[in-house]
């Protein structure tokens, strides 16, 4: 199939149309031609969208999938055409599935299963059996089968020695490892942040510290091992502050933060909407000005959906007792997007998340494979269910003014569109 994308901004820092309104042909899933204006043919497919900005394809480091075992939250199936529609062409996988992905075979499982579709799919190892936080599991088996990353998704490693040895050995294979940054004596029973609104509506409180007493022990083991290491989903200004002078010190850190930690505080706890309860906690207003700054600054790396779907048995109950998680592929971009530049966006969601992960980077330049992101960064509007293609309904932002719509991705030699 060949396929002309028109006058399409492109947002792509390392091309030499950076910037530019251009026509881009792509044949045979390569980029043959980009210019000012390129003749359309008859078997042509012509994309021609309101505001089109182009952007080399979107990576999201923590998705979760309900396959295998949890397939009424979400199948790979559907999920990967959720975040392709959403402007994805790569996601990366956590492990919380039944099984748990902690073998070379679960790997592979995931990997077989999404061949052939639009958006790639990396499956996350776990970084202990079973996520159990007792013993290591088989990771550098997991890495030759197609394991990007290491981390027991949403639970913290209790074990320093434990972390200690994780590092080292990763060390011999270059492994990236993840380590959820709470502390649970301190988290205890907590299901919100600490603070007015937690104390005003009378829900038990996980103080910021639970978050940041872990990030410094993780930097501090970090210093004596070495190798790399990135902490998922920051929440605290205090969190960026850490890791922002644990990179001065050359340390090999990166961190993410997700789309709904960005631009939500704990102030949707009036309510008791469930939906807006997450792991970490939604914060403050001044955890959210420097969330946005470190991104600014380039302290923190990533911006992430940490896309969780969760059935309606388990969410749909009194807030205390309901899962932790929220959907967020379908609202990402519109939901940041009102809070930083474009490029800024464009960067957490590309060559930085593939650079730390160990992907290839792509360019939006002639003879590169194309990958990319379609997109309008101007549209505002209100974002309801209608806009939830996931299984699960479980979105934080439902009734939220968003700014900017994905259009959908061409990768794979595929054009999804929503």
């Amino acid at each position: 199939m060949t396929t002309l994308i028109k006058s399409a901004t492109i947002i792509d820092a390392s091309s030499s149309h950076n910037l530019k309104k251009k026509d881009i042909l792509i044949v045979n899933g390569k980029i043959a031609q980009i210019a000012n204006s390129i003749k359309q043919e008859s078997n042509y497919k012509v994309v021609q969208l309101e505001n089109l900005h182009v952007s080399s394809g979107w990576f999201d480091t923590s998705v979760c999938f309900g396959e295998p075992g949890y397939e009424e939250r979400e199948t790979i199936t559907n999920g990967l055409k959720v975040a392709a529609k959403s402007g994805f062409t790569a996601v990366a996988v956590n492990p919380n599935t039944h099984p748990i992905v902690d073998t070379k075979s679960d790997v592979e499982f995931l990997i077989n299963k999404a061949n052939n579709s639009a958006t790639k799919l990396f499956p996350i190892g776990a970084l202990t059996q079973g996520s159990n936080g007792i013993e290591l599991a088989e990771m550098f088996d997991m890495q030759q089968s197609g394991a990007i990353a290491f981390g027991d998704y949403n639970k913290s490693v209790v074990n320093d020695n434990l972390l200690k040895v994780a590092l080292l050995y990763a060390q011999n294979f270059n492994g990236l490892v993840l380590s959820f940054p709470k502390n649970k004596a301190i988290a205890g029973e907590g299901v919100a942040n600490e603070g007015v609104n937690s104390t005003r509506l009378g829900l038990k409180g996980i103080p910021a510290l639970a978050e940041e007493i872990q990030v410094a022990r993780d930097l501090f083991l970090l210093e004596y091992t070495g190798g790399k290491l990135h902490i998922p989903t920051i929440s605290t200004a205090k969190s960026v502050q850490l890791i922002k002078d644990a990179k001065k010190k050359g340390l090999q850190v990166t961190c993410s933060v997700s789309a709904h930690h960005l631009s939500l505080t704990d102030d949707e706890l009036e309510g008791f909407d469930s939906n807006s309860k997450v792991t970490p906690p939604l914060r403050t207003k001044k955890d959210t000005k420097a969330l946005i700054k470190g991104l600014k600054d380039g302290v923190i790396d990533i911006i992430t959906s940490d896309h969780n779907p969760i059935d309606i048995e388990n969410k749909k109950v009194e807030f205390s007792i309901a899962e932790d998680g929220t959907i967020g592929l379908e609202s990402l971009f519109g939901a940041v997007n009102a809070h930083l530049d474009i490029e800024t966006t464009v960067k957490a969601l590309t060559v930085n998340p593939r650079t730390i992960f160990g992907l290839d980077n792509y360019s939006i330049a002639k003879d590169q494979e194309a990958n990319l992101t379609l997109f309008d960064p101007t549209t505002e509007y209100t974002f309801t269910k209608e806009d939830i293609l996931s299984f699960s309904k479980n979105s934080a932002f439902t009734g939220k003014q968003l700014k900017g719509k994905v259009y959908g991705v061409y990768s794979n030699k595929k054009l999804v569109l929503q």
